[in-house]
């Protein structure tokens, strides 16, 4: 997989992201200073999660014969105070929390209800998200 950046225009920020035969755009909101071209970086770090999710329960509900009619994913970013979180190993600062909320359709059992939750945790882009990140930088 390669994924190709770089800004375009005359803003600061309008960027283009060109993956395989796909072309993006991307910018921030006018109120930071945009042009809201585009959706903004954590828009697609949403949506990223959110497809993936999406693909994954459907994909296990699928393998599995179940009525599984739709999936919708909302979610939302925000950064809180690590001492409101009673869940986090951060105690200290600002952390960021993403919330989804998941809507299965369809004529599904408690039971199938409780896995496929449980299974939207296994999606790889939130295991990507939630476990622990290498990036490598180096000037080409």
């Amino acid at each position: 997989m390669n994924v190709v950046v770089r800004g375009v225009g005359t803003g600061v920020f309008p960027t283009e992201v060109v993956t395989g035969r796909h072309v993006l755009l991307v910018d921030e909101p006018t109120e930071v200073g945009g042009e809201d071209s585009g959706p903004s970086p954590y828009e697609l770090l949403l949506s990223s999660l959110g497809s993936c999710t999406a693909m994954t329960l459907r994909l296990y509900a699928a393998r599995r014969g179940w009525p599984l009619e739709g999936v919708t994913v909302e979610l939302s970013h925000d950064r809180i105070y690590a001492e409101d979180c009673a869940d986090c190993d951060t105690r200290e600062g600002r952390l960021d929390r993403i919330s989804r909320v998941i809507t299965l359709a369809g004529d599904l059992t408690a039971d199938q209800r409780t896995r496929l939750m449980q299974i939207a945790d296994r999606c790889p882009v939130h295991r990507t998200l939630t476990a622990e990140i290498v990036i490598e930088t180096r000037e080409g």
